[in-house]
């Protein structure tokens, strides 16, 4: 029996990030190759490290409140000032949205750098995890050996089910249970739409086209990219409305979240009114998708010939078009996993099991998700640290 003050089952951003906190003697443990898998390929290998934007209305929780303390106490600029200490350079693009210059390579060795004096276990698979009162066993397999280690403190920071190709298994869900936390329901999020045989049929001649949209589902709406594929839609738009979406509802498209359509449609009746409609709209939209809504919408003749009342009609059906996917990509594509370890059973401040002493849950495991755009990897920060240091200070 090896004995550690923490096991941290693990090695993505949020178990790197907790090992850098947590001092004493500290164990990380992944099946994987190498660590911090997600972080390499995220971000086109660019990593969208963090948001500047970052903040608690930018996170889908069953208790909206829970993050803000974590957050609040590790911020986007924390994690900013660790990146450029390491002389990682970095820019921002839209939306508030940093990433690295270079790689998310830079990420990955920055992390391993501060968790320097963790042991690092990769390779490992968990076979069996128990708590006698007092420490946490943990079984492990390494080079074709068994091997059990003993720690007062573990972590569960496995992340979810999502792009199982990378070796997602929801472990920390399983060993959660075991322990006693519940878990809230949990689906694919930020991840692309599908539609069936019928309005497949129709849309499939559109793959490859995108075009700025506004996205509805549910009560939130957001503004950027869609594209057509052919299996359904993606594009940021659309992976962030797909966490708010629920089976068997209508997604509402706006083609034109940054014009009024109505307006520009009466002007060019007045100015160009002897040009076809189709024309107009083959000027205001991408030419595959303008040809389509044309044959859609069954729209004919000249601009100067159609009414206000027939342009409003037309205008609502591209402002306000409803889609109704017939699922998702599935974990298979998604970003990250909606749903997870129920937080009424962890403290805020330290990412504590409530009804077990040394237990911790962090990540992506925890019913925390961000949007699009590096929230889900400041949650990772934020999370990991609060733990690291709360395990810290217990230690003494």
């Amino acid at each position: 029996m090896i004995s550690y003050d923490t096991v941290i089952l693990g090695a993505g951003a949020a178990g790197m990030m907790c090992a850098a906190h947590t001092g004493g003697r500290t164990l990380v443990v992944d099946h994987a190759k190498k660590p911090g898998e997600k972080i390499r390929i995220s971000g086109g290998g660019r990593c969208n490290f963090t948001n500047m934007g970052a903040g608690p209305e930018n996170f889908i929780s069953a208790n909206p409140h829970f993050c803000k303390s974590a957050l609040s106490r590790y911020t986007q600029w924390d994690f900013l000032d660790l990146v450029t200490g390491h002389d990682i350079p970095w820019h921002e693009k839209t939306l508030g949205q940093l990433f690295c210059d270079r790689s998310a390579k830079d990420i990955i060795a920055m992390l391993l750098a501060e968790m320097q004096g963790a042991d690092l276990w990769l390779e490992t698979a968990v076979r069996d995890v128990s708590h006698d009162g007092a420490l946490f066993t943990v079984a492990l397999e390494r080079d074709g050996r068994t091997v059990s280690v003993s720690a007062r403190n573990l972590v569960l920071a496995t992340g979810g089910k999502s792009i199982p190709k990378m070796g997602a298994t929801g472990l920390s869900y399983r060993l959660a249970q075991q322990f006693g936390l519940r878990l809230t329901e949990t689906r694919p999020g930020l991840v692309p739409f599908t539609f069936g045989e019928d309005m497949m049929a129709g849309l499939k001649p559109l793959a490859g086209v995108a075009t700025p949209a506004r996205i509805t589902a549910g009560a939130a709406r957001f503004d950027e990219a869609m594209l057509f594929t052919h299996r359904g839609l993606s594009g940021p738009a659309v992976l962030q409305a797909s966490s708010y979406w629920r089976e068997g509802a209508d997604i509402a498209v706006d083609l034109f979240p940054e014009s009024d359509l109505f307006a520009t449609l009466r002007a060019r009746r007045t100015e160009t009114g002897r040009r076809a409609v189709a024309t107009h709209l083959g000027e205001l939209l991408p030419g595959r998708l303008a040809a389509y809504l044309v044959n859609l919408h069954g729209v004919a003749g000249n601009l100067a010939d159609w009414s206000d009342v027939r342009l409003a009609e037309l205008c609502d059906a591209l402002t306000d078009w409803h889609l109704r996917p017939s699922g998702t990509e599935g974990y298979r594509t998604a970003e990250v996993t909606l749903g997870g370890i129920d937080t009424d059973g962890l403290d805020s401040r330290t990412m504590a099991a409530k009804a077990l002493p040394g237990l911790y849950a962090i990540g992506e495991a925890v019913d925390v998700t961000g949007w699009l755009g590096g929230y889900n990897f400041q949650w990772a920060w934020s999370s990991g640290w609060a733990a690291g240091t709360a395990i810290a200070a217990h230690n003494g």
